[in-house]
């Protein structure tokens, strides 16, 4: 879990994709209107790509993405970020990762 834990260190929202994955792209999207800016690691791009699908899979990310950490704290994937959304929490938690300002 070193890598995922070395990675979440560099901003408030990472978001794991795939170049291949259409819904990691709607996930970001959805993120960015809010005004956010994730950071994106597409899994297939990196060379360690491999070893951090495996971790994220052992921290409970299945399938493996979108998997979405807000404020260094896994939210989870397509369906939790969407289910945020529809309950008007997903302001709220970009916010108090001061991912984005009011």
């Amino acid at each position: 879990m070193t890598t995922v834990n070395s990675l979440l260190s560099e901003n408030p929202v990472v978001v794991f994709s795939k170049t291949t994955c259409c819904i990691s792209h709607s996930i970001v999207a959805l993120i960015r209107k809010f005004g956010a800016n994730p950071m994106i690691y597409e899994l297939d791009e990196l060379p360690n790509g491999n070893r951090i699908e495996r971790e994220l899979l052992e921290l409970g990310c299945n399938p493996s993405v979108p998997a979405v950490f807000i404020g260094k704290k896994l939210v989870g994937g397509a369906i939790e970020l969407i289910t945020l959304n529809l309950e008007s929490k997903l302001k709220s938690l970009l916010i108090n990762a001061n991912a984005i300002w009011m």
